[in-house]
């Protein structure tokens, strides 16, 4: 062999496959030198070659053959895409990105079933006077929503909390042992569980918060800011002794369990003061009349989210109107009262920023409707806030500037109570709302495309409604507080019972099958719009 051949040998492509003659194998590795020694760059004729990839036939296949020599070139495809494939790359992909349609889950939110005998749970009164009470609010533990036990607390009319296994349970079993016990003599509007599940926080009508142990079921503290009834409550997720809380006094405390407190003689229960209060979070309602005498009175704060985005963040909603408020609760900025007041806990403070649209408003309606709750989304909604509104709409915003998306709907769903509540699904993919219609139903929509819709400034005008929700009808009166665990959802409603939902197909398909002979055994939805 000569020095050329030596030379042309060496700088061959090779790789641990043999290429049969005749085959055009793009190269990619190394390319072929000139007749000057320089390297020419790839050849990119793609018009002449189609896009090709070697195949590796392994051994034992159908075909016979054994050699690992055998290449068989192919035409690059589009690699099918699986269920759970779909399902996966949809709750990762950008808010904004090109896709724009996702599998859809209204077959799995039409075979949510409820059972007559086995998840139906009243409300037992505390008083000797009735049996039954009201449900105002309902939530169930973070270890429920990740699988854990299913423990739910049940809030009531008369100021009692319900703590309750909800798990799937057989016909002829008994109800599971349930605890009862009663921080208020009030009603309570909302309950909430601390970040690991060992207290409870209720806000209730007698304007006091109050934090009990599940374990004694004893109220540990007292929390006294409100001058009025105390609306809504939350923990901040990342510090475990602060808390938040919004009334219909229209202001905002915020509470350190920390801090020092005084004791209450007759229960040694500590009680405590706000570090900081945000009055009038949401501004005042001004008379209209020409007597300037008459005090302008507050718009009550109706819900609170710690974003998680921004852990020293407060965002909340008022009953007047859609317009969401952003506070920072390091620094707040104080508004000057003219009164020499250096009091940071009694100074007006300004949001950092908030809505820019109101989407309560571009619905065909005259005028600003409330919001009654708020939610937070997770997993493919992760940072986006849903909201109740009394337009009789769920409206969507986007964090961090709190602007408006799409809006979700039903035509048989009513939103005229305060007391409806909205909750969002441990996966982030669904959500429930209650309902001020007296059938007793209950609604369910699929929001993964929530963050794929918006609301253009310019026209100010809402895009049409996105897909109708699942109804799931089963109760009588109001369906007010909603909430999730894994595989299951709770409805509280006024004929004093909450009941629970589990997503069953073959139970689903039998009641579709025998409607009149299934409607004594289990309830099921009524509507199912794709």
């Amino acid at each position: 062999m000569n020095s050329s051949e030596l030379y042309s040998s060496v700088l061959v492509n090779s790789t641990n496959i043999h290429c049969n003659d005749g085959v055009p194998v793009p190269s990619h590795t190394l390319s072929s030198l000139s007749a000057n020694g320089k390297a020419k760059r790839p050849y990119s004729g793609l018009d002449e070659y189609a896009p090709k990839r070697p195949k590796l036939s392994p051994k034992g296949e159908e075909d016979g053959s054994d050699s690992d020599d055998d290449v068989v070139v192919v035409k690059s495809r589009v690699r099918r895409q699986t269920v759970f494939g779909e399902m996966a790359a949809a709750s990762i992909c950008r808010p904004n990105g090109v896709r724009q349609n996702m599998l859809s889950s209204h077959s799995i939110l039409r075979s949510f079933v409820s059972s007559h005998k086995s998840d139906v749970y009243r409300c037992y009164s505390t008083f000797e006077s009735t049996d039954t009470t009201l449900p105002y609010a309902c939530s169930y533990s973070h270890g429920a929503k990740n699988g854990g036990r299913p423990l739910i607390a049940v809030a009531t009319e008369q100021g009692s909390l319900i703590v309750v296994n909800t798990l799937k349970r057989r016909d002829w079993d008994y109800e599971p042992q349930r605890t009862t016990y009663q921080p208020h003599n009030n009603g309570v509007f909302d309950v909430q569980w601390s970040n690991d599940d060992s207290l409870l926080t209720t806000a209730s009508g007698d304007k006091s918060i109050r934090v009990s142990s599940v374990e004694t079921q004893k109220s540990l503290y007292v929390l006294r800011g409100h001058s009025g009834t105390a609306k809504c409550v939350v923990w901040d997720p990342t510090h475990d002794d602060l808390l938040s809380s919004g009334g219909r006094d229209g202001s905002i405390c915020v509470w350190d369990l920390r801090l020092n407190s005084s004791q209450n003689a007759e229960n040694k229960t500590s009680v405590l003061s706000p570090v900081l209060v945000i009055p009038a979070a949401h501004g005042q309602d001004t008379s209209k009349g020409r007597k300037k005498k008459v005090l302008p009175l507050p718009k009550s704060v109706t819900g609170l989210i710690y974003p998680n985005s921004q852990p020293h963040g407060l965002i909340s909603s008022g009953s007047s109107d859609g317009i969401l408020r952003f506070w920072d609760l390091r620094l707040p900025t104080a508004i000057p009262n003219g009164k020499g007041s250096n009091k940071t806990a009694k100074s007006a403070v300004a949001p950092v920023s908030l809505s820019m649209l109101d989407p309560t408003i571009m619905n065909g309606t005259r005028r600003p409707r409330g919001i009654t709750s708020l939610a937070m989304g997770a997993g493919p909604t992760a940072g986006l806030i849903f909201a109740s509104g009394a337009d009789s709409h769920l409206h969507t915003y986007s964090l961090p500037f709190l602007m408006p998306l799409g809006s979700y709907g039903h035509p048989n769903m009513r939103i005229s109570s305060f007391y409806v509540q909205v909750a969002v699904s441990p996966c982030g993919r669904w959500l429930a709302s209650g309902s001020s219609d007296k059938d007793g139903s209950m609604f369910l929509f699929d929001v993964s495309n929530a963050s794929r819709t918006f609301v253009s400034p310019s026209t100010r005008s809402a895009p049409a409604w996105l897909p109708n929700g699942v109804q799931l009808q089963g109760q009588k009166g109001e369906i007010s507080a909603v909430d999730w665990a894994e595989d299951m959802i709770a409805s509280c409603a006024d004929d004093h019972t909450v009941r629970i939902w589990r997503p069953d197909v073959e139970v689903y398909k039998k009641c579709i099958a025998e409607p009149e002979e299934q409607r004594w055994n289990w309830s099921w939805s009524t509507q199912g719009h794709a």
